[in-house]
């Protein structure tokens, strides 16, 4: 990809691009070299985007339902129109293979988008209960902090039921993928949406990122990283008791059930702990098994690994990119290491870079078997390509090794039936599992449990966390 310095190193507040002091260099995580700058903003360029957004508030929220849905249909046609540009820029700034980038990272937020679209008419914007009129009205003016392993998807599904809520945003994207942020700035005002509705500001969480969940002027914040930086965010919002909304980490198990399709289970169950290098929230990352088939379905995790390829990730047969940035590398390879040393026994992969991949933050394609719950591997999110094979004695030791962990976001059973699957997933204290490899919904809640945050997003839970109630007695 090309980039452009002068054309991506801006801030967009107000309906215009604004020059800020400060460079935080973009680093594309295959190559190693420098892509392009974005500036450092702090308080200063915080303030300027949220008295925007609180000045375009009273208009974007007086503005007639049909409309906002409109234009975010436009925004998603815009998206679609520039899919292309979108998915060489997040390859670029954080290493998701083409293939991908073009498949999901584009294709999740223009389902999103046009999912919360569809639902705004039948939506119960007011009801009645007894003598008390009940009206759903937008939160305010919202800060969106989101994270670098979707550069898109994760604006999107806060962006896009904001503007149908009749919100105003000030996004402060990740500076390590913040250059797609840009482009969609580009893409909102094509598609009409007034200045001051959508803002964008670069910079570093404890700078910008603090900066927006405590500033006076912002009711609600939308926030999707670390439990960490949640943590911190939480505190910091407190001062003004705001909304605070969290998507956090993952630890998911995917529990294979005596009875289940190991091919299946197998199958889908590397796919999606692999799923974007592993940097995936959601990923599958415990793959829980009966003690009878363990070493039965480590062999064959063992032999779907080879598929995963990893390489170039502008190399259309190229299935793991790099991670994110030498930083995430180093991080992904401490925790390998760290399984070695805690005896978990290496099936695939290890430390150390892939064959033939010197340069860049490549990390091997890694399957541990006979890991213990208490392990570290199996407690701690790791977010690379790493799975952590566990055997059970029985379902019910199963289901309380997959609800061990401080986390409680995703999660799969595979059985024989849909039914016996069914029974195992609302055991399971998460807030999302699929049986039996149930496809994505756009359309329904995503959040989690435990540390994995408050509240929810997608579909009609998402808009309602946008929106505010009020009674009026009639």
């Amino acid at each position: 990809m090309t980039a452009s310095v002068e054309t991506l190193s801006r801030h967009w507040i107000d309906g215009t691009w604004q020059e800020g002091p400060g460079a935080i260099p973009v680093v594309n995580p295959a190559t190693e070299e420098t892509i392009a700058e974005v500036p450092a903003g702090g308080a200063s360029e915080i303030d300027t985007a949220v008295v925007a957004a609180r000045h375009a508030f009273t208009r974007w929220a007086a503005t007639p339902l049909v409309d906002r849905v409109a234009t975010v249909l436009a925004i998603r046609e815009g998206i679609k129109a520039r899919s292309a540009e979108i998915a060489a820029s997040i390859t670029a700034e954080m290493g998701s293979p083409t293939k991908f980038a073009n498949s999901v990272q584009v294709g999740m937020p223009m389902a999103t988008s046009k999912g919360v679209a569809g639902l705004a008419e039948s939506f119960p914007w007011t009801e009645e209960i007894g003598n008390s009129l009940v009206v759903r009205e937008p939160v305010g003016v919202v800060g969106a902090v989101t994270p670098w392993n979707y550069p898109l998807h994760q604006v999107v599904a806060k962006v896009a039921p904001a503007l149908v809520a009749g919100c105003t945003i000030v996004l402060k994207p990740s500076e390590v993928a913040p250059l797609t942020a840009s482009i969609l700035a580009e893409i909102t005002a094509e598609a009409g949406l007034p200045g001051g509705v959508f803002n964008v500001v670069h910079g570093t969480g404890p700078e910008a990122g603090e900066a927006l969940a405590k500033h006076p002027l912002v009711d609600m914040v939308s926030f999707t990283g670390s439990v960490p930086a949640g943590r911190r965010v939480q505190e910091v919002a407190a001062g003004t008791v705001k909304r605070v909304a969290l998507e956090l980490g993952g630890k998911s198990a995917n529990i294979v059930l005596d009875d289940a399709d190991l091919t299946q289970a197998v199958k889908l169950g590397l796919g999606n702990c692999f799923i974007n290098g592993g940097q995936t929230c959601t990923a599958w990352t415990r793959l829980l098994v009966p003690e009878a088939l363990h070493d039965q379905v480590v062999e064959m995790a063992v032999e779907q690994s080879a598929k995963y390829t990893v390489g170039d990730p502008t190399d259309e047969s190229t299935r793991i990119g790099p991670m994110s940035s030498d930083r995430q590398r180093e991080r992904v390879e401490h925790y390998i290491t760290q399984g070695v040393e805690e005896g978990a026994e290496l099936a695939a992969g290890g430390p150390g870079r892939p064959d033939g991949l010197e340069h860049g933050a490549y990390v091997r394609p890694t399957i541990f078997s006979g890991v213990r719950p208490d392990m570290v591997i199996a407690q701690e999110e790791i977010f690379g390509p790493v799975l952590s094979v566990m055997p059970y004695a029985d379902e019910d030791e199963a289901v309380e090794i997959a609800n061990a962990t401080v986390y409680g976001l995703a999660g799969a059973v595979f059985a024989g039936s849909q039914e016996r699957g069914l029974e195992v997933a609302k055991r399971m204290r998460t807030g999302q599992v699929d049986v039996n490899g149930g496809a994505f919904n756009p359309l329904a809640p995503f959040g989690g449990y435990k540390q994995s945050g408050t509240g929810r997003e997608l579909g009609r839970y998402g808009l309602e966390e946008f929106l505010e109630v009020k009674s009026i007695q009639l």
